[in-house]
Parts: C-alpha cells; structure tokens; sequence
C-alpha cells in the first residue's frame, strides 16, 4: 500500500487524465470518484455512478464472490493480485467483460480504498458469441411456464444471437405456420428434417447454407426454421443441441400444462356435479351457462329428443341470439355438429368444412365447435355444443371435457324429468283425493257432472269437457253437463246410440277413443262442438260402474292438434272410474231419498185418510143429531110465525132462531163436504164454461154494498183440461166468494187462466185476484187450516175443501198478499194426466 494519503480532489485529479475506465472505491464498496471513460461503459453519467455500490454494476452472478474479495482487501487478507475478469452491466442491456486491477489507497481519516483500472475486452469470435447467446436462451426456457412461452423465449433468443427464425407444425396433413406468415419454398425440407430427425440445411442457390430446419421434437411435430448468415454444418451440433433444449423445454411445458388442466378438469367437474347435486336442480339454461364460462364458448346450446328415432330439438341455449343473428340463423347454426356429434362417441371437434359453414350461418360470430352426445340408457336422448369464433379453436382436451360435462347434463336433466315427475303425481293425486272428497260430500248427481268438468279441464290440461249420460229408455246419450264455458249450450245435445257418433263409439265400444287431430280424421263427432267450438282434438272416455254404462266423457282441445299419451289416457280413465262411482252412488241416494219421500208421503196420505174417515164418522154422527132438532126448530119457526103473526120483538127473535138455525145446517153441511171422501172423476171440460159458471154462481150467492165487476181471461189455444167439473167448479166458487166478499165496498175480481212452467213440467194456472184488504202476514199461512176463518159468518173449511180438491186433482193451489193490495189465489192443474185417479 502506497504511504501516501489522498484527499478527494486528488483522488479525482489521479482518475480523470486516463482515457480508459478507473474509479475508487472506498469503505462498504461505494463509489468514490470515477472517471467519464467509466460512466461511459456503464452508459450513465458520473452523478448516478458515484456514491453507488460498485456492485450494482456487476453481473448479478459475481456480486457475492466481488463483494467477499473487496472485504478480504479491505480488512488486508493476503489474495491473488492478478486481474480479475469480469461483467459490468449496461443501462443498453449488453453486458461487457473488463479486466480489473485493484491497487490499495489509504484516505484521509486512515480510511481503505481500491484504486480500479479497468482494460475493456476487445471483441470476441462471433460463434462463441451465438453460442453463449443460445447457452443464456436455454437457461431462460427454464422459466417459461407454457408452450407458446416456451416458443416465445426460443424465437426471442435466436433472434438475439442474430438469426431469423419461425416454428413450422405438422398437423396430420400439411405444415403450418405458427405466427402466420407463408410457408418457406424449400419447405419440404422440414418434412425431411422431421423423419430423420437431424437437422437439414437450405440455401441451394448460394455457396454456403442460408438456412437450416432443426426437428424441435417434443409433444407436436414441430421444426425449427432458422436463418442467418452464420448457419453452416460446422454449427449444426450446436443448432441441434439448442433445438432439443427447446423440445424438452416444450416437452415440460406440456407435462406442467397436462396437469394444471387435468387438475382444473378434475375441480371443474367437482364443482359441476355439486352444482347438479342441489336440492333443487338448476335449470338447463343455468348450467348451459356454466358449461360457457369452463370453455370460455360464446354460445353453448341443447338438443334433446321427445322419443326414439325422433331428431333433436333445439331446447336450450346460451349466448346464440346476440347482435343481428336471427333465432331461425342461430338454430340453423347448432344444426351443423348435429349429425357427426350423433354418429360418435364423446366429444368431436368441427372440421373445416362445419367451420366455414358456422361462420357462415352465424354471420362471423362462430366459426368452430365441439359437440357431444347425451345417452341415457345406451339411447340417445340429444346433444350438448359449445361454439366459439374461428381465431380460438376447440382442442381434444375440450371436447374430452364436454363429453364429461355432458354425462352431468344428463343427470341433471333426469334429476329434472324424475322430480317434474314426482310433482306431477303429486298434484295429480291431491287432485283426484279433492275429487273424491268433492264429490263424495255432494249428493246431487247434477252437482256432481258440473264440479267434474271443471275439475277435468284442470287436471288433464284440456279447453273443454262435456259429460254425456246414457238414456236406457231412448237409448241416447244426453248433454248432461259441461266445463263453465259451455254449460247451457252443451245440455241440449242428443246423440243416438246406433249413430256413428264418435260419442255413441266409445258407449258401445266401453273403450276410450282418441283423436290426435280432427281436422284430418275421417271420425264422425257432433257439429255442435267441430263448428261452435274449432275442436283440433278430442279424446271420448266411458262412464261405467259395474259393467253398466253411464254415460260418456268428452274431452278436447282447440289450441292445435295433440296427442293423448297412455299415462294421460290411464290418468283420464282413473277420473272417469271415480265419477262413474259417485254418480252411481248418488243415483242410489236419490232412489232411496225418493223411495223415503213416497214412503212418507204414502203414510201421511194414510194418516190423512184416517183422520178425515173418523173426522167424517163423527161428522155424520154430529150432523144425524144436529139436524133432528133443527128439523124441529124449523117447523117450530114456521108453526109459529103462522099462528102468531108476529111483529115487533117477537118477529125480530123468530127471525134470529131461524138465522141461527140456517147457519148451524150450513156449518153441518160444509162439515160433511168436507169429510165425504170422494175420488174425481177427470174428463176433458171446457175451461172457459166452468170459470163462467163458477162466477155467476158466486156472484149471486156473495152479496155487496156496491157491485163488483169480475173479468175473466183464458189465453188463447186451451180448449178443454182434464177436471172433474163439479169439484174445481166447488173450488173456484169458494175462492170466488172470498174475493167478493172481500170487497164490500166494491171493486173488480180478475179471473186469469194460461199455460205455465212449474215442477218441472207445463201445468194449467188460474189466477183469482181481488182488490180487497189483503190477508195479514202473520195470518196468510193459515188460511188453509179447516174451522179457521176471520170472518163473522164464516165455518172455516171454504178454503180447507179448496186445497183438498186441489191436491185429489194432483195440482196445488197457492197465495199471495199484501194488506191494502188484495190477496190473489193460484191454482196448478195439470194439461195432462189419466182419465180417472181412481
């Protein structure tokens, strides 16, 4: 160490005459002073050199062993004082090689320096300069984590060292350019290159080769073209070494790349399956979605067929109807994998030809695909694609991954079916338990057809439902019932049962018959329904209950033409089994509540005889011994008015005593009117003369303070009615003199006789209106009680005789009043019945 000690401007007066690189470095290996050749090989100025490590400038490899070297200096361990050799780094990325001598200094403060003289390395053979280029490109292919960075480190490298170079790709066919530029003239050369597996030299138009095909290997029959003006066979060893560096580079990348997709393969289905395994299955659309995303596809898309030997549907699609693509446009373009994809075993990939035709019919948006089959059972049941633009094509690993995903879209679509299944028996169990609930608590046949048309339309997913029951007698079905819309139309249908009726069929038959679409079907069905209703398709039930018919189900459905499928059928013919048993059940009901009804009516019948036989026995009795005295009586009054000649108190008394007696005859008489048993004798009257005569004879029995005007009208066209016409004349007489004398004051009586509904049946009606003062409400439901009367003079059994006349003649006799309005008396005879009730 030299004994002289530097100050900092002598330190850089030493360093700046040399035109060749010298700096100082002082303690902890900082830049002191360095000179501008210096700063010139590292392309910085001297402000960003000094004050730095001197190592920032060494190659990254020799700092650890320079930095240990300048500690052993400093702390004055004997070294090796030769120069040492090695790289400074340039901001320009070129590292250059410097010889270095180190030489001790000593500072003021007694600090230790290192004076450094650096003697730059002249330029060295270019061959050793490509070859440490390519030894520093096979060092960095380590690095690359995937193919294409694999050939992106190799062609960068190359290209460093001074060549041009591309990869060429056999695909099965022809060789293909990776980056896209035209092939080479000479390139069947790479073929060669690529059996023989040596490299090939190119250039026959020159002295010397101008470029060379180096077989790269690795998992694609790859082949490196390379070009420069330093290709020569004396290189080819090296050439051949770096191709193979780059295809077991290539070789790891594509083992690495294997795996991470067999690992993410193997998560993704995973994942898919627990999406499947929900509660809940997603929708198809839902994991069409899914499907997407995995295979970054634009559009993915389902086929799947009704039934065996039927060709695939379009049912389900992601991602096809964007922009200007039509649906007609996107199903066409999902047809173009269908019959290869039908024809195969897993996943295919489009061909050229598909390609091109998807790019076509989908307008650019598609140009490749991959398709793979769905098979439940060993059938197919339809098809899974996925489709992306052509500048991403689909590889074997996607299309291996679609068939997987497609066995999962065939769980879930059977997850789907089982539980829409599940839901439909279901619904169609409560549905058929709220018929039979429905049905059994109704008793009425009429109530029962109406809630099972209604409830048939809902439960089979049908527009209309008509129930036809069967006429023994006639032998014809009847309209009996319909679902709401056509209710009151449906009623007046008649089908014969010898006719070729589709309804008369299916009665004779016992069989159901069902017709897909009767726009074309040569079957015969009622017109009501084809022309009011457009029926596309109807499906006839029968009515049984223990191999007796009922009647007939008529089911259609004027949305389009349909097929009725056996599970619909046997659905259908369970319902039709349960109405069948309700109506018998109620038909039984109402038999037994009619047989009750005529049980009951027959014994108060009885019961009324009785009581009117004994009632007329003691009547007769009573009357024997009323009128032997009243005989007395009344020739005791004549006896006497002829001897005695009354006048005054005595005339007036005599007179009250014969009243008195009239009166008691009469109530005798009425009495016995009322009791005689009688049976009618019916024969064709005229109606017309016995209301006349049943008027004027009451008009001259009822006497008033003022007249009172009767008027009688008979709608035209009733000639004669069934009656016996001494009895209803008996009738209209009593009521008649109610109504007269109901009006002492006067007034007018209308007597109104027409044809009219009731009971279900045309019957003869006579209105007897007065304009008296009415009957009071609390009273009116009494008047035909026998001894009840409001009047004075009256016996009580007018109206009792009325009403049991009425009733011997099989018709009722009714009122109506209101106090201050008059009260009007309706009789209901019968047009029609046998000659004599007797």
């Amino acid at each position: 160490m030299s004994p002289k000690v530097y100050s900092e401007r002598e330190l850089r007066a030493l360093v700046e005459p040399f035109a060749q690189p010298m700096l100082v470095v002082a303690a902890e290996g900082r830049v002191q002073v360095a000179n501008a050749a210096y700063a010139r090989l590292l392309g910085l100025t001297l402000e960003q050199v000094e004050g730095r490590s001197f190592l920032d400038f060494v190659q990254p490899e020799e700092r650890s062993r320079m930095g240990e070297r300048f500690h052993r200096l400093a702390t004055g361990a004997p070294l090796d004082g030769r120069p040492q050799l090695y790289k400074v780094l340039s901001v320009h990325g070129a590292p250059g090689e410097v010889y270095v001598q180190a030489n001790p200094l000593r500072l003021e403060g007694g600090r230790f320096a290192l004076l450094l003289s650096c003697m730059v390395m002249s330029d060295r053979p270019v061959e050793l300069v490509v070859a440490e280029r390519l030894v520093d490109t096979s060092a960095g292919l380590v690095s690359a984590r995937s193919e294409e960075g694999v050939r992106r480190v190799a062609l960068a490298g190359l290209e460093a060292a001074g060549f041009r170079a591309r990869i060429l790709r056999w695909d099965g066919t022809r060789l293909v350019v990776r980056d896209g530029v035209s092939l080479p003239a000479d390139s069947h050369l790479a073929l060669e290159a690529l059996s023989d597996g040596r490299p090939v030299f190119g250039g026959a138009d020159q002295a010397q080769p101008t470029h060379a095909y180096l077989p790269v290997g690795g998992p694609q029959s790859e082949v490196l073209w390379v070009a420069g003006p330093w290709v020569a066979p004396r290189h080819g060893s090296v050439l051949t070494l770096f191709a193979k560096v780059v295809g077991a580079a290539l070789a790891d990348a594509h083992l690495q790349a294997d795996g991470a997709r067999s690992r993410w393969e193997v998560e993704a289905v995973a994942e898919m399956a627990r999406f499947v395994a929900q509660p809940v299955p997603p929708s198809p659309e839902t994991f069409l979605a899914r499907v997407a995303e995995l295979l970054q596809a634009r559009a993915v898309a389902l086929h799947v067929t009704s039934g065996p030997g039927e060709a695939p549907r379009l049912a389900a699609h992601v991602g096809l109807e964007e922009g200007s693509v039509t649906a007609g446009d996107a199903a066409r373009a999902t047809g173009v994998l269908l019959a290869s994809s039908l024809r195969e075993d897993g996943g295919v990939l489009s061909s050229e030809a598909q390609g091109r035709a998807l790019e076509t019919l989908s307008q650019g948006r598609f140009g490749n695909g991959t398709a793979a089959r769905l098979t439940r059972g060993g059938e197919c049941v339809g098809v899974v694609q996925a489709l992306r633009a052509k500048e991403r094509p689909f590889d074997e690993r996607d299309a291996r991954l679609l068939a997987t995903l497609a066995e999962l879209l065939v769980t879930l679509l059977e997850q789907r079916r089982l539980r829409a299944e599940s839901a439909r028996q279901l619904t169609e169990t409560r549905l058929l338990l709220d018929l039979a609930r429905t049905t059994s608590g109704v008793l009425e046949t009429a109530s029962i057809l109406d809630v099972a048309s209604d409830f048939l339309v809902h439960l089979l997913d049908v527009s209309n439902c008509f129930i036809l029951l069967y006429d023994e007698q006639a032998k014809v079905l009847r309209g009996a019932a319909a679902s709401a819309a056509h209710r009151d139309l449906f009623r007046t249908v008649v089908v014969p049962l010898d006719s070729d009726d589709l309804a008369a069929r299916v009665a004779l038959e016992r069989k159901p018959i069902a017709v897909e679409d009767l726009t074309s079907a040569s079957v015969s069905v009622s017109a009501v329904l084809i022309d009011r209703l457009g029926e596309k398709a109807l499906l006839g039930l029968p009515l049984t209950s223990r191999e007796e018919l009922i009647g007939v189900v008529l089911v259609d459905d004027v949305r389009g033409p349909r097929p009725f499928g056996p599970e619909l059928i046997e659905l259908a013919e369970a319902t039709c089994g349960q109405l069948a048993l309700s109506i018998a059940n109620a038909r039984l009901y109402e038999s037994l509540w009619a047989s009750y009804a005529e049980l009951a009516a027959t014994r108060a019948e009885m019961v009324k005889r009785e009581r009117l036989a004994a009632l007329g026995e003691l009547s007769a009795i009573v009357a024997h011994e009323v009128r032997n005295p009243l005989g007395v009586i009344f020739n005791a009054v004549a006896t006497l008015r002829r001897i005695m000649n009354p006048t005054g108190d005595t005339a007036m008394l005599l007179d009250i005593v014969a009243e008195e007696s009239d009166r008691l005859n009469r109530m005798v008489a009425d009495l016995l009117d009322f009791t005689r048993p009688r049976n009618p004798v019916l024969q064709p009257e005229d109606l017309l003369r016995v209301l006349q005569d049943a008027l004027e004879a009451a008009r001259a029995q009822a006497s008033t303070e003022r007249p009172v005007h009767v008027h009688v009208e008979v709608e035209p066209g009733i000639a004669t009615v069934p009656m016996d016409r001494r009895q209803i004349r008996q009738a209209l007489f009593n009521v008649a003199v109610n109504a007269i004398q109901a009006m002492p004051q006067g007034g007018e009586v209308w007597v109104q006789a027409r044809r009219d509904m009731h009971a279900g049946r045309e019957q003869l009606r006579i209105d007897v209106m007065d304009q008296g003062p009415g009957i009071p409400a609390e009273l009116l439901h009494r008047v035909f009680e026998p001894f009840f009367t409001t009047k004075a003079q009256g016996t009580g059994l007018g109206l009792a005789v009325v009403k049991r006349i009425l009733e011997e003649h099989r018709g009722e006799i009714a009122v109506e009043s209101a106090p201050g309005r008059g009260t009007t008396f309706t009789f209901w005879l019968p047009l029609t019945q046998p000659q004599s009730l007797s």
